[in-house]
């Protein structure tokens, strides 16, 4: 089968290769993959950036669909010809993450879906909706279960998102995006940033409330201020890291919370940057890694009753995955970039 395994660490290394075809065990299915989506913790892994030591070879890439081709002893939960994706965490299947079932992550600690064929255990797998592609749905279980993850949960079931609140976005990646569209979804209103006029204008069209270009207004935390009547807002969708987290500080209302998931821009935080906005407003941050197989399957299940598409940007054949992820590199993304391993 092809596959394009990270054989060294860099883009430039990357390339298809011929691999074993893999065999099924007993509770495991063999899936054909048709489309592969990317992450900015793809970029990182390639570039070795994400973990120096992992052990190479390693296939990248935890997001991926594709058909149920042929099943391991003992399956009861799939059969052949189900549409699936594996879920990120292949052991966080429901409650609170543990260290034990933070392992086992797709295209980290395990090897991931950039491959024509992958077998999966059958608790790692969920079907998903069927009037989606299978371009569409190989975007759904890193970013779209992270901001599913962060409106509906955000470290606390008892505290999901409201009709009403405000909440803001940064940028027009792929968590960004699906925040958007699951929040106004919800009735929540939205508002947001990017440096780019035309890109708020395309998010403004699908329901954002108000946009700031960050390059126009460097404190954009004043913008958010003023946007909410002084109130502040009530979640961030921090995707920025340490150059944008102080600002979310700034930004969130008193007892809001900011969802913190990216290290989009790197730099460093102070104690005394952090602390302040923290104590004084009393703010929730909570770190939020992707989500559990329940939390998917709710999320596909709001997917489909709202026949809601995920936005892609481009899909790149498999042979040019390393301009795909120069994509990704350039950051001139809107949604998320796709990779088509197989015709459907």
């Amino acid at each position: 089968m092809l596959a394009v395994p990270i054989r060294q660490f860099g883009l430039e290394h990357l390339k298809t290769s011929e691999l074993p075809m893999p065999e099924v065990a007993p509770r495991t299915v063999l899936i054909k993959i048709h489309a592969v989506s990317l992450n900015y913790r793809d970029l990182l892994v390639v570039k070795g950036l994400y973990n120096p030591r992992m052990a190479l070879p390693r296939i990248p890439c935890s997001d991926g669909s594709g058909e149920i081709v042929a099943l391991g002893e003992g399956v009861s939960r799939v059969a052949v010809g189900d549409r699936v994706c594996g879920i990120f965490m292949q052991r966080w299947l429901d409650g609170a993450l543990t260290a034990d079932k933070s392992k086992a992550a797709l295209g980290g600690d395990v090897d991931g879906m950039l491959a024509e064929y992958v077998v999966l255990h059958e608790d790692g797998v969920v079907r998903f909706p069927e009037h989606l592609t299978y371009e569409e749905a190989a975007t759904l279980p890193c970013a779209g279960v992270t901001a599913w993850n962060a409106l509906q949960y955000g470290g606390d079931p008892a505290r999901p998102i409201v009709a009403g609140e405000t909440v803001l976005i940064q940028g027009t990646g792929g968590v960004s995006i699906f925040a958007l569209q699951f929040a106004t979804l919800l009735g929540a209103k939205v508002i947001g940033t990017s440096s780019s006029e035309e890109k708020l204008a395309r998010v403004s069209s699908m329901g954002l409330a108000a946009g700031c270009n960050y390059r126009e207004r460097p404190e954009w935390w004043k913008w958010a201020v003023e946007t909410t009547e002084g109130a502040g807002v009530d979640r961030i969708i921090e995707v920025g890291g340490a150059g944008t987290f102080g600002q979310s500080l700034r930004a969130a209302k008193v007892g809001g919370m900011v969802a913190q998931i990216g290290v989009l821009s790197g730099g460093a935080v102070t104690d005394a940057l952090a602390l302040a906005p923290i104590l004084h407003k009393q703010l929730r941050v909570q770190g939020i890694y992707v989500g559990s197989r329940t939390m998917f399957e709710k999320m596909n299940d709001a997917i489909a009753k709202a026949g809601l598409h995920p936005v892609v940007d481009r899909v790149f054949p498999l042979q040019e995955t390393r301009d795909a992820f120069q994509h990704m590199e350039s950051a001139a993304h809107f949604g998320k970039i796709v990779i088509r391993v197989a015709e459907a």
